[in-house]
């Protein structure tokens, strides 16, 4: 097709894109000194499991365009359904005032979610919907008259978002250490994380190792504890760590001991990532606070919750006088887009189907990893749990040696991938893997694929 005079070649608007891109654009997690030096990615539409970029190349989004593309892009009925409520309403407040949409995810939420959490608070991100249980926890002990309850414990390595309250209950220092001086102290108890724990080589005395120190913990701390925030079975930007089984179930009975709140935080987990539409179904087990956002939506707007206990709830009830209302509100709170989109999403999880997919192509995937991935010479470790993986790359198999983190492996292995047509982020020297749920057999072998031929490229 001849271009219209004066109309710009695919190179030149590339180029002009570029230009604009590195004068105006602060990316997240990006060294920008470095990105001044590279040609970026401009990614300008998507069809199905696939991104494509200004010059018309296709990409196969291995990363569900950081963790949130439930059923691929472009899904008509998620489409549409934006559309029909775009005829109705945008945005209205839900500051003294209801909305359709809002009421009506609401109530599908709470039938979904593990037994006993009926009341939902919404937000627009897995950060908010964080601070939101944090400070409900700290609000509610003060209301049940244990103000002395206000510390909070969590895992090494955790990551709970960017915003003060949630980095504060982070523990990866390469992304928090720097605005240690703005955060609240939070107690620590060990990540189950058996490749790297010297002390108990295997999973189960990993988990039970990390389970003892718990209970001690919370033997001799339990009295000034609100609550425990765990990512349930998998510790995604830790590097996608898998927990032994039954390390949760012990976890959350212990600090029903000891009268601590439990927080599960299931941006990454939720929305049948792991197998199950949330992963603590996998040990049977509710939490008092669970925070969802990410694939809520399908991965098309910014929208997230907080589901609370009615106990919970109930602490917050009284007369204006008794100042018991929780003061906190997001001015895009329940948008009735994000909640539409929400809505169609879930649909699709039941006229799709997509939990036996994820089962199948998750037995896919790990038959594909074993064959192709394990055997290479610098992998130390997969993980993996449904249709979340981590490659742990490593210098030295046999010591577990790690990179030294200026090798850049993984940033170097993710960028060769992307020259096979897959889209791929790593977490240090871990190769993550979190396809769409919508993926298919042919584009697991794809991504499988490209991700053999990255690390041999880099590694061997």
């Amino acid at each position: 097709m001849t271009a219209l005079p004066h109309a710009p070649s695919d190179a030149a608007r590339q180029a002009a894109l570029a230009t604009l891109d590195k004068q105006h654009v602060w990316h997240p997690f990006t060294q920008m000194q470095a990105w001044q030096d590279d040609e970026p990615l401009i990614i300008e539409r998507a069809e199905g499991n696939f991104l494509i970029d200004v010059a018309g190349r296709r990409y196969l989004d291995g990363v569900s365009s950081l963790w949130v593309t439930v059923h691929g892009h472009r899904r008509r009925e998620i489409d549409e359904a934006i559309v029909a409520q775009l005829g109705r309403v945008a945005h209205s407040t839900m500051l003294g005032l209801a909305s359709v949409p809002a009421i009506e995810l609401a109530a599908r939420l709470a039938r979904l979610a593990p037994a006993g959490l009926t009341k939902v608070f919404y937000s627009d991100s897995g950060s908010t919907a964080v601070e939101i249980a944090l400070k409900m926890a700290f609000q509610y002990q003060r209301q049940r008259g244990r103000p002395e309850k206000r510390r909070f414990l969590g895992l090494a390595e955790a990551y709970h978002g960017d915003t003060l309250g949630a980095v504060s209950v982070g523990g990866i220092d390469l992304f928090h250490e720097i605005f240690r001086p703005l955060l609240f102290d939070v107690l620590r108890v060990p990540t189950p994380y058996w490749y790297r724990d010297e002390a108990a080589p295997t999973p189960d005395a990993c988990r039970d190792r990390c389970l003892a120190a718990l209970a001690q913990t919370l033997e001799e701390h339990g009295h000034e504890l609100a609550a425990f925030i765990v990512e349930p079975l998998v510790q995604g930007a830790a590097g996608m760590l898998v927990q032994p089984p039954g390390y949760l179930r012990a976890a959350v009975e212990l600090c029903r001991k000891h009268d601590v709140l439990v927080i599960f935080d299931e941006v990454a987990t939720g929305f049948g990532r792991t197998g199950t539409l949330f992963a603590c179904e996998q040990e049977a087990i509710a939490p008092d606070l669970l925070c969802v956002a990410k694939g809520l939506t399908g991965g098309y707007l910014p929208l997230a919750a907080t589901l609370a206990s009615d106990r919970i709830y109930t602490a917050f009830l009284g007369s204006a006088a008794d100042q018991k209302t929780f003061f906190h509100g997001h001015t895009y709170t329940g948008n009735p887009l994000a909640c539409a989109a929400a809505l169609a999403s879930l649909d699709l999880f039941e006229s799709d189907q997509v939990l036996a997919r994820v089962r199948l192509r998750a037995a896919q995937l790990a038959a594909l990893l074993a064959t192709r991935i394990a055997p290479r010479p610098h992998v130390g470790q997969i993980r993996q749990l449904g249709l979340m993986v981590g490659i742990e790359l490593v210098a030295d198999r046999v010591s577990r040696r790690a990179y030294p983190a200026d090798a850049q492996v993984g940033a170097r292995v993710c960028r060769a991938a992307r020259a096979h047509g897959v889209i791929l982020r790593p977490l240090g020297s871990v190769i993550v893997l979190m396809p769409p749920l919508s993926v298919t057999e042919d584009e697991l072998e794809l991504l499988v694929d490209a991700v053999r031929r990255g690390i041999e490229t880099e590694t061997e």
